[in-house]
């Protein structure tokens, strides 16, 4: 008797092809100086997902993802996310900005700034065509989305890449990091006014009166309890958080990204936290990626999706470089720094497609919008060592200049 294939043994070839298909692209490919394996394993999120496998094998892919699967591997991917974007938050060390903070808050204002106004500008363009903005999007939550979209630095990946560069301990690669922090707190500000629903404001009002009272709780708790007490009692606050805001109105990752930022980094040993977001990444992050690539859409035609990511991309890296070089001159850097703080601010990966995942969750951007922004995303972090290697062999003593 034929034996009848159970959504258990659909969810495991699932993640065999997660794991295994990126991996051998990466390994076998090569591909680690243009594009890391967190890049290539979004890439092959966009290729497993309906637009691609899904249009070239239809029965393929309706066989394995099925909607039981996708459940399955959307409820992997949000503790995924809320992880990493907790980690994120935690990392942030806003005491390094501020002991800076005119140097930090004009390149990084700058920074965000620019690429956010050239963004705007690509998706009120965007408006004059169906097809772009979600059934539930405002027309200034769509611009200012798309725009902040543009704008976003992933800091996490950032990082990634300029260990990969050997300059994340050196001082510019501190400085780099001040810049991306201040970014990454401003990025979710935005998200979280353009989250608002007035509808649901007294539910948002209250959401942060309690976040603010409970964190007074929280950190009186957390510095009289031993470090290994404190990874549990983080982790609960982490889903309580994510919970309150989703209940709110506002997203589960805006949450996530609070119930880090309230943390402290020394509360716990560093080389545990350096371990505990590469384990993050290696295990259960591809699912995330692969969750996203089942996302993306054709809808409008691959023409336009296209052309509309390439639009966006030279958006995004003229806005970034623009600002940059802006923030030099006024601080007096020497030649070739802004070119290379420029190229490495323009990353965009993991932060961005969970900021664009938001935007879709929330029905303000179509999955045709959110397939260019994914585009725009993989292409600029794959720019981004091609770019900034070259620059820093010729330019070594780049690195021991400090602030």
């Amino acid at each position: 008797m034929p034996h009848a294939i159970t959504t258990t043994e659909l969810f495991l070839i699932a993640m065999v092809i997660i794991f295994a298909v990126p991996y051998l692209i990466w390994r076998l490919g090569r591909t680690d100086y243009f594009a890391p394996l967190v890049v290539v394993q979004i890439i092959t999120g966009i290729l497993l997902g309906p637009g691609v496998l899904g249009a070239i094998f239809p029965e393929y892919y309706q066989f394995i993802f099925t909607k039981d699967v996708i459940q399955s591997l959307n409820g992997v991917a949000w503790w995924a996310v809320m992880l990493f974007v907790w980690i994120a938050g935690i990392e942030l060390d806003l005491g390094e900005a501020w002991k800076h903070r005119r140097e930090s808050s004009i390149t990084a204002g700058l920074a965000l700034g620019t690429p956010m106004l050239f963004g705007c500008g690509v998706a009120a363009a965007m408006l004059a065509f169906d097809g772009w903005i979600g059934p539930k999007g405002l027309t200034w939550q769509f611009v200012v989305g798309v725009g902040m979209a543009c704008a976003v630095t992933a800091l996490p990946i950032l990082i990634l890449l300029m260990e990969k560069l050997e300059i994340l301990r050196q001082p510019i690669g501190q400085r780099i990091l001040r810049y991306a922090s201040l970014d990454d707190v401003a990025i979710w500000g935005v998200l979280a006014l353009v989250l608002m629903d007035w509808q649901r404001i007294g539910r948002q009002v209250a959401f942060i009166a309690v976040f603010s009272l409970a964190c007074v709780v929280f950190r009186k708790l957390m510095v009289r309890i031993p470090e290994r007490d404190r990874w549990y009692v983080a982790l609960f606050w982490l889903a309580a958080c994510a919970f309150g805001a989703d209940w709110s109105g506002l997203h589960f990752m805006v949450g996530a990204f609070l119930a880090g930022v309230v943390m402290d980094h020394h509360w716990f040993d560093r080389d545990k936290m350096d371990t505990l977001r590469h384990n993050v990444l290696l295990v259960i992050m591809p699912v995330f990626f692969l969750s996203t690539g089942l996302r993306t859409g054709w809808d409008m035609g691959g023409a336009a999706v296209f052309v509309a990511a390439a639009a966006l991309l030279l958006a995004q890296l003229g806005g970034k470089l623009a600002g940059v070089h802006l923030a030099g001159r006024i601080l007096k850097w020497q030649p070739g720094e802004a070119s290379v703080i420029g190229w490495l601010l323009q990353t965009k990966a993991l932060i961005m497609i969970i900021f664009a995942n938001v935007l879709l969750d929330k029905q303000i951007i179509t999955s045709a919008t959110f397939t260019a922004l994914l585009l725009m995303a993989v292409a600029s972090t794959m720019l981004t060592v091609p770019m900034v290697a070259p620059k820093l062999q010729r330019m070594r003593e780049l690195i021991s200049r400090g602030a």
